[in-house]
This record gives C-alpha cells, sequence and structure tokens, in this order.
C-alpha cells in the first residue's frame, strides 16, 4: 500500500518550487516593467520643466518668469521653473551646460562680454523688455539743473557705461566720436563736453550708495528701487534703445531642440507685453517696461 504512494508524493514535491519559482518571475518581471513605466513618466514630466534664469536681486523678472509659466506655458504643453542664481558667469554656465533652458536678464552686450571672457556658446534671441535705466539725483530736480563740471557715476562694465553715455549723447549733453558705436562708447569717446562733466566709474551694485556723493548717477531703476532709493529722485528717464532690450539667452547646441522652440514662442508671445504695459505689480511696474520701438 504505501510502495505505489511514494512516486506520487515525490513527483507532487518537485512541482511545487518550480510553481513558485515561476510565479516570483513573473513578479518581478511585473514590477521591472511597472517601475520602467513610472521612470519613463516621471522622466517625461521632468523633461517637460524648463528652468528659466533670473537675477536674484530683480524679483520682478521672477514674477514675469512665473506669469507666462501660468498663462502662455500651458498653451505649449510646459511649465516654466523660475530659477535664481546671484554669479552671472555660474548662471551662463548652467545654460550653457543645459542645466537651465535659458535666461532673461542680461542684454546682447552684456552676455557678449561674460560669454567672450568664458567661452560659452550662447545665443540671444527672443527680445522680452527692457530695464527702466535713467539719471537719479540727491541734488537737483532737474536735468538743466545739473551746473557745470557737475559729476556724474557711470557704471563701470563698458556694456552699461556706453548705454550711459549714449543717454547723455541723446539728451545733447555730450557729443561721443562719430566714428565709434555708441554702445560701445567709453569715457575716452566723449568729443565733445560742452558742460565740462566730471565721470567716476562705479559698479552697478553699488550706484544707488554712492547717490549722495555725486551730483547725479545713471543705472537701472532695479537697483536704485534695491537700495531703497525714491523713484523720486529720478530726473531722468529716456526710452533704452532696443539694442539693449533683455534676450531670452539659451544654448546654441539647443536651439533646434522642440523644448526650447517653445520657450522662445513662450517668451515672444504677445501676453508678455500686454502684462508689462497693465500689471500692478509693483517688482515690475516702472522697472520693466515693454521693448522699444527702436
Amino acid at each position: 500500500m504505501t510502495s505505489p504512494q511514494h512516486p506520487f508524493e515525490l513527483k507532487k514535491k518537485t512541482k511545487l518550487p518550480l510553481i513558485i519559482g515561476a510565479i516570483v518571475v513573473i513578479a518581478v518581471i511585473a514590477g521591472l516593467a511597472l517601475f520602467k513605466q513610472n521612470s519613463s513618466h516621471q522622466a517625461s514630466a521632468e523633461s517637460n520643466v524648463l528652468k528659466v534664469h533670473y537675477e536674484p536681486t530683480m524679483i520682478g523678472e521672477k514674477n514675469l518668469i512665473e506669469y507666462a509659466n501660468e498663462h502662455i506655458a500651458p498653451d505649449y504643453g510646459v511649465k516654466l521653473e523660475a530659477v535664481g542664481v546671484q554669479d552671472p558667469v555660474q548662471a551662463n554656465r548652467a545654460v550653457n551646460d543645459g542645466e537651465f533652458a535659458g535666461t532673461i536678464y542680461q542684454h546682447q552686450w552684456w552676455l557678449k562680454q561674460v560669454a567672450d571672457a568664458n567661452g560659452f556658446k550662447l545665443l540671444p534671441t527672443v527680445e522680452v523688455f527692457q530695464w527702466a535705466f535713467g539719471i537719479y539725483s540727491d541734488r537737483y530736480k532737474n536735468i538743466n539743473e545739473l551746473p557745470k563740471n557737475a559729476v556724474f557715476a557711470i557704471p563701470s562694465d563698458l556694456a552699461n557705461q556706453g548705454q550711459a553715455l549714449w543717454l547723455l549723447q541723446r539728451e545733447g549733453l555730450i557729443k561721443l566720436n562719430p566714428a565709434i558705436e555708441p554702445r560701445t562708447a567709453k569715457i575716452k569717446d566723449i568729443q565733445e563736453n560742452p558742460h565740462s562733466f566730471k565721470f567716476t566709474e562705479i559698479e552697478l551694485l553699488s550706484m544707488a550708495r554712492t547717490l549722495d556723493s555725486v551730483d547725479a548717477a545713471i543705472g537701472y531703476v532695479a537697483q536704485f528701487d534695491a537700495g531703497k532709493i525714491s523713484r523720486s529722485k529720478g530726473i531722468l528717464f529716456p526710452a533704452a534703445p532696443r539694442t539693449f532690450a533683455s534676450r531670452l539667452v539659451i544654448a546654441e547646441a539647443k536651439k533646434d531642440d522642440p523644448q526650447i522652440v517653445k520657450l522662445q514662442k513662450i517668451f515672444a508671445d504677445p501676453r508678455i507685453a500686454e502684462y508689462l504695459k497693465t500689471t500692478d505689480d509693483l517688482n515690475v511696474k516702472g522697472i520693466l517696461t515693454p521693448v522699444s520701438e527702436d
């Protein structure tokens, strides 16, 4: 009676481990497939988030990116993430290396200085906005009140120094050497100075602190705001030349990337200019303005 049962029982015991093993293999395969699917979905979601850099002291730039993310980016199936890095070289490096999709904090001539000095392959694309740029004074209420031999503080970096001197030429206060492009002007390029103005070179970030020690200072409204200088101290705010418009800057290697093409369309959207014209956001209004006509 026992002998015939023995083979049956041995056979039953050998099947069970095989069945369990098969179940384990199927479970592992299913788990790997699910993990791969989830990873793919996560990677896809991450690829739709485009990091756009702004100058951390310029809250208006951050707010502009967030406006674009909320009102324009959904039309293109992407999300924008505003990221601030204080060091402009590191910010441009992050764009150059593909860590950031782009940056909106600089005009093309500032970009050229940084890119040439560091070997970055960057491309200025869409004109996004203009920074309000003008003359402030603690001592005078009007540009015509400035006396002979008045001392001006102007930016020490060459890209913005050219913008300051060009402003004075456009207002008829000085004349620059006609053989140069006005945007490239340096103090030595002043050819006529009928009021005998004096010029001292100051870093942009220090301009507000310098105001009480000079007759007038030329710089960006945002930086005087950051230095707690009232806009009532501003005595002249002419429209800046279009050549100094802020650009969406991207990596040359990424210019044909579909996501970067979408990014350019977002910042070229007419809703950007409309927002700049109509917003009541005090971090934007009077600081970032629509791109000039010329």
